[in-house]
């Protein structure tokens, strides 16, 4: 360990379904923190719920090698607040100690991970970590209550309802007869999952059966929304220092083919139906205006360290949220980091100030 610096456990992979996305957003900070501020100890979280110590390396994590935590060193969290000591037990069950961690920076999306599980574990035993508390975390992670949350405060969502699974089973035509009020295209998505994953557009009621148990395999709850037609807008927001308000950067603009959305392989494979511009092309009237209902979307859930706010700008409804997400893709080519490029902090740069902003947060 070297002297002065501050040591970061880089908490990876997990247990939902966008475990690989985790990891190669990982591999995209490990490639790019500042060696001279920080030291870091990865620990990969297996499919299995294991945690077990990685090498400091990011090659094994790029995207094309669809990575997986599977292998290495179990690694024990300490298990009283008055110490930040990691263990490592290998193979033969020979323990070693591998020091003090100064923060935990979790880059963990979905379940287990996103929704405040692993933020409530890390306030159990009082290790500072980068990013959103129990709280806003769960909030964020389930979109019927981010809605909710939302709709009270007097910013404007997608219309919606939600389906249980077990409703879904029991009656199933009483579910397509509420339907039939919402205009196609409607678009069906798991209640807590990101990434793109289990979410279907559905353009036929002969659809919306395949559509909901894409849905209701990825979580107990459905949510069917209402298409709005508009521009795709996200923000990034970042927490504030010294009492201040929270920060939004430029917007950028997801610009899609006609008839295609914003699924998995457009946001992190790079298909040709989606490219991002940043800044988007707005006025500066509409930038003012997006920037402020982000910040308010982030202190309406009691935002910490960072979100991303994403937008319909729709000629009909005017500015609405579509979501919030309180640990947004992260690698260097992933929105959230390009918003804030565009607005002046680089993405090391962004790595550290988050790294700083969760040592400096009061829980």
């Amino acid at each position: 360990m070297a002297e002065g610096k501050t040591r970061v456990a880089l908490l990876f992979g997990g247990r939902s379904s966008e475990h690989l996305i985790s990891c190669a957003t990982a591999g995209s900070v490990l490639a790019h923190i500042d060696r001279d501020r920080y030291d870091v100890v990865p620990i990969g979280i297996a499919r299995d719920g294991r945690f077990v110590l990685q090498a400091d390396d990011p090659a094994p994590l790029a995207l094309e090698r669809s990575p997986e935590v599977v292998g290495g060193d179990a690694v024990l969290m300490p298990t009283t607040s008055d110490s930040r000591t990691l263990t490592a037990v290998d193979a033969a069950g020979a323990i070693r100690e591998l020091g003090d961690v100064d923060v935990v920076f979790p880059i963990l999306h979905g379940r287990f991970g996103e929704d405040g599980t692993v933020q409530g574990m890390l306030d159990l035993i009082d290790i500072p970590y980068v990013g959103n508390g129990v709280l806003s975390s769960a909030v964020a992670m389930d979109k019927h209550f981010a809605k909710t949350v939302l709709e009270h405060v007097g910013i404007a969502v997608a219309p919606w309802m939600t389906v249980s699974r077990g409703e879904w089973r029991r009656d199933a035509e009483g579910v397509r007869a509420r339907l039939a009020d919402f205009p196609l295209p409607v678009f069906v998505k798991p209640a807590r999952a990101g990434s793109s994953v289990g979410v279907t557009r559905v353009d036929a009621p002969a659809d919306l059966d395949r559509a909901m148990e894409l849905a209701l395999a990825e979580d107990s709850r459905a949510l069917v929304e209402v298409g709005i037609a508009g521009r795709e807008i996200e923000v990034g927001v970042l927490g504030g220092r010294d009492g201040a308000r929270p920060r939004a950067s430029l917007p950028g603009e997801i610009v899609l083919d006609e008839g295609t959305y914003y699924d998995f392989d457009a946001k992190y494979r790079g298909t040709p139906t989606a490219r991002t511009e940043c800044p988007a092309d707005l006025d500066e009237a509409t930038v003012r205006e997006l920037q402020e209902t982000a910040v308010r979307a982030f202190e309406a859930i009691e935002g910490a360290g960072l979100a991303r706010v994403d937008f319909f700008l729709s000629p009909e409804h005017g500015i609405v949220v579509n979501e919030i997400n309180t640990m947004p893709g992260f690698t260097s080519i992933s929105m959230f980091p390009v918003v804030w490029q565009a607005s002046g902090i680089a993405y090391t740069d962004l790595i550290t100030e988050l790294i700083e902003l969760g040592l400096g947060e009061e829980r």
